[in-house]
């Protein structure tokens, strides 16, 4: 397996409303819309959105179910098999959380660990997404 590679390409959630949902993470994460578009055969309607290499794909289906209250909770989340959240990376948790709080975002908690600090928030879904504190990657493969 020595041609084996491969990078991230996106997150992705699944919202009650799509426009509200990219207003808020366009708002909120300055995120901007790359792209949208209807995938019929499901049938959903799609949003691409980006900031910077980050990339997040955005669902609507209008029979989708709502997400169950323990999935809104991170430690409670885990509690339940499946995909967790995304998770990006920052440079300072207290002054990125000070700065969703005054944006108005529902914070989970902002934590500092002897092995690291985080950030979890939820969208305007309650889908969970994670920021923790780490260095800006170099190209090179280095240790979490």
């Amino acid at each position: 397996m020595s041609n084996f590679t491969f990078w991230h390409h996106h997150g992705g959630v699944s919202l009650p409303d799509l426009d509200e949902g990219i207003a808020w993470y366009c708002e909120k994460l300055g995120f901007t819309l790359e792209r949208r578009f209807p995938i019929p055969t499901i049938p959903a309607e799609i949003a691409i959105i980006v900031n910077g290499d980050a990339r997040m794909e955005l669902f609507h289906l209008p029979d989708a179910t709502r997400m169950d209250d323990a999935r809104r909770v991170p430690n409670e989340d885990l509690r339940t098999h499946g995909n967790k959240h995304v998770a990006f990376a920052i440079h300072d948790v207290i002054s990125f959380g000070d700065e969703l709080k005054a944006r108005g975002v529902d914070v989970v908690w902002v934590h500092k660990f002897d092995h690291g600090a985080n950030i979890f928030i939820r969208d305007c879904a309650g889908n969970l997404i994670e920021f923790l504190e780490a260095p800006e990657p170099t190209g090179a493969l280095s240790s979490l």
